[in-house]
């Protein structure tokens, strides 16, 4: 998961030449971690106005980040011994980080309704089989994970307390790496396989 690494340096590096302007205060200097979106990042212009640095730094971390993304869709449906569900998690998966990286175009808001909608969706089967495999800590962090997407996703859409929106936004990005990564490197199909988790502990006569 190299690329999500990689991923993540270059949105910082876009961040740091960002020239300024938020939600907030649109003749603010640099880029705001409290008021500004991961989408201002994309632009030409930043929102004071000034041409933007941060473009170029911005589509390759997310071209890495969403080519991160989908490895871990491909890689993980191959651990469910379920091939419907599988398929549900291989192809939303890897087509909701298709959109996610077209988000960086002037389609931005369409992308990211069919992006979210598709790995909402992808993740909500990790999630199934997370549960029903017993991987408490996982089965955790999973249901967490899903929450403050959720939540994020009433914000937008709702247009309710936006001001805490940049926030939350990075916030979701922050507990669905961790949980990619988490699941990735800390489960195996052997987890998911039926009775994988029952232990038959034998009958000693006294």
């Amino acid at each position: 998961m190299i690329a999500i690494v990689i991923a993540l340096t270059l949105l910082v590096i876009a961040a740091l030449n960002y020239p300024g302007g938020s939600q907030y205060d649109k003749n603010s200097v640099g880029y705001d971690w409290k008021n500004n979106y991961i989408s201002n990042l994309f632009g030409e212009k930043a929102m004071n106005g000034l041409h933007s640095g941060s473009r170029f730094w911005a589509a390759a971390g997310m071209l890495f980040l969403c080519a991160g993304c989908t490895l871990f869709f491909i890689e993980f449906s191959k651990k469910i011994p379920e091939k419907g569900p599988a398929k549900i998690i291989r192809y939303f998966g890897a087509g909701g980080m298709l959109c996610a990286f077209l988000a960086v175009t002037p389609y931005h808001d369409i992308m990211i309704t069919i992006a979210s909608t598709m790995a909402l969706v992808s993740m909500f089967y990790v999630t199934v089989f997370i549960l029903k495999a017993r991987l408490y800590l996982f089965s955790i962090l999973s249901v967490v994970c899903l929450l403050v997407f959720y939540v994020a996703e009433y914000v937008y859409y709702t247009r309710t307390h936006l001001e805490y929106l940049p926030v939350l936004q990075k916030a979701t990005l922050a507990i669905t790496v961790a949980w990619i990564l988490c699941l990735h490197y800390f489960t195996a199909a052997a987890d998911f396989e039926p009775g994988a988790k029952v232990e038959k502990v034998p009958y000693e006569s006294p």
